[in-house]
């Protein structure tokens, strides 16, 4: 079977390996669809996604969607339309008994962190634990189910700001994650969903979602004092900082985009000023159920994916992916329908 490897920097591969056999507890799943993330970027183009180094050849992705292949405990026939969580939980800590997402020692799918690398998606097989399965609604097409862990995480961040509806809201950074944050809100009942950006690509796709408003801050910022919720989704200090200026007073801003782990100049002057409520979020803990039930409910989402190519075509994937003008979540086919045979949905 196939799988793509990245062995360094801008240095990736796709290799015949043997097919991987499920062990106890764990069921075999033929991937579909791959999205590629932000990590999986920083992967290719650096690789190292922050502190982690590529050492060893890591194959990327943990945003997927396909069918079980093999089920040794006959629970789930073939063909059964899957995504995963891609999260294995580490060791519980009382003190956050109730996040587990958050226990040390746990791992991700596609991931450097842990030495051996946690392998990811990008292979035309993988197993994976049968707790980390959740089989997908008939209804909801096996594409569009490839957005689940990325709309989990826009979720989570949403569930960290509170209730929202009829909020005035803000989402910093139009990207894949800023443009389901906004989907995430409006289905939330916020009562306006505004979005800023540096690009124009970003923002017409974000008021093609819903946003009522957006603001490309080369030239314009948003208002201050004017939002109830802000979702920062950039990791950019200049969009922490414009935040906490939108931000109203006793508002609450959530950081749901990562940030480099070094020191960045933030004004945190409105932050003390307006006693805001300034909240971290870190992947997720179990939305994506209700990811999976968003995408069924809401098929507008899947605008989200701009560009689907081909595996063979890895490279230009990863390329389109970092072109965020032209790009939104771009997807990567690997196991196109022409060799198994039958469509995909």
């Amino acid at each position: 079977m196939r799988a793509a490897h990245i062995h360094g920097k801008q240095h990736i591969e796709i290799s015949d390996v043997a097919e991987p056999v499920p062990g106890p507890g764990e069921v075999r799943i033929r991937v579909d669809y791959i999205g590629i993330c932000g990590s999986d970027l920083h992967y290719y183009y650096e690789g190292a996604n922050g502190a982690f180094v590529v050492r060893e050849p890591l194959i990327p992705g943990h945003e997927l969607s396909g069918r079980i292949d093999l089920d040794p405990s006959g629970e789930w026939e073939s063909g059964t339309p899957v995504t995963l969580h891609p999260a294995t939980f580490g060791r519980k800590a009382e003190a956050i008994a109730d996040d587990p997402h958050l226990w040390p020692g746990g791992a991700y799918l596609g991931s450097a962190s842990t030495t051996p690398h946690t392998q990811g998606a990008l292979a035309e097989l993988i197993v994976a634990d049968r707790a980390m399965v959740r089989p997908l609604p008939t209804s909801l097409p096996i594409r569009r189910a490839v957005l689940a862990e990325p709309l989990a995480v826009a979720l989570h961040g949403l569930g960290k700001a509170g209730d929202v509806a009829g909020a005035r809201v803000l989402v910093t950074g139009a990207g894949p994650i800023g443009l389901l944050a906004v989907a995430a809100a409006i289905a939330a009942g916020a009562g306006e969903v505004h979005a800023t950006d540096v690009l124009a690509g970003p923002l017409e796709r974000a008021r093609r979602l819903g946003a009522t408003t957006t603001f490309d801050v080369t030239s314009e910022q948003p208002p201050a004092d004017a939002y109830d919720v802000v979702l920062e989704c950039s990791g950019v200090a200049a969009s922490v900082s414009a935040a906490l200026r939108a931000v109203r007073p006793a508002g609450r801003v959530v950081q749901v985009g990562m940030v480099p782990n070094e020191p960045r100049p933030v004004n945190l002057a409105p932050f003390i000023s307006k006693e805001v409520v300034y909240v971290g979020t870190f992947r997720f803990k179990d939305e994506i159920d209700e990811a999976v039930r968003l995408l069924d409910e809401r098929p507008e989402i899947e605008q989200v994916i701009t560009h689907v190519v081909d595996a063979d075509d890895i490279v230009e994937a990863f390329a389109t992916a970092k072109d965020s003008e032209a790009s939104g979540k771009v997807v990567v086919a690997v196991w196109p329908a022409g060799q198994t045979g039958q469509p995909l949905r």
